[in-house]
């Protein structure tokens, strides 16, 4: 794994070896932020699914303001540090060892953007989408771009509009835009 483009193009990525995390391969990630190119530079983000940190550090390379990235399995969270350090964006990402649902539970801040690629097939996509819209963490115009697998959920959700939708083999990524609905 490698950043695609930005300040940081070219750098690896320290990865997972062995064990049950699937990340989001190159080409997809490449293609997720061809879509929503417009939407990265000076943006806020949210990472809630974070595994290695990849999505939150390609935005980073691309001009994001800053990360948040949030994980509840401490080998990730350790990973998504070495990462962190290892690109030089200490002082542009908040990384917390907690679950998706509880942090945005507890979140008060807002975001420009917000990538979501839960585990594949656990029901999570729709309670998360929910809480998002109902605790009002998008910002006006804010995106969620979401990662999921063929059988998964990627419809509608009220106060949000689907932006565009993509399938990538197994993989659709799904780019939903808070609308005026709200």
């Amino acid at each position: 794994m490698r950043i695609i483009s930005g300040t940081r193009r070219g750098q690896k990525l320290l990865e997972f070896d062995g064990y049950d995390i699937r990340p989001t391969t190159d080409r997809v990630r490449e293609s997720m932020f061809n879509l929503i190119c417009d939407f990265v530079y000076d943006a806020k983000v949210l990472d809630l699914f974070g595994g290695s940190g990849a999505l939150s550090f390609e935005a980073l390379s691309r001009g994001a303001k800053s990360s948040v990235i949030c994980d509840n399995d401490k080998r990730s969270i350790s990973l998504i540090s070495q990462n962190t350090k290892q690109l030089h964006f200490e002082d542009l990402v908040n990384i917390n060892n907690i679950d998706a649902i509880q942090f945005l539970k507890i979140c008060k801040k807002k975001f420009d953007i917000i990538f979501l690629d839960p585990p594949y097939n656990k029901g999570f996509i729709s309670p998360i989408i929910e809480l998002i819209v109902k605790n009002q963490i998008l910002h006006d115009e804010g995106i969620i771009v979401l990662e999921s697998d063929f059988p998964d959920e990627h419809g509608e959700f009220e106060g949000l509009e689907v932006l565009k939708q993509r399938r990538y083999g197994r993989s659709y990524v799904t780019i939903y835009q808070r609308g005026d609905r709200l």
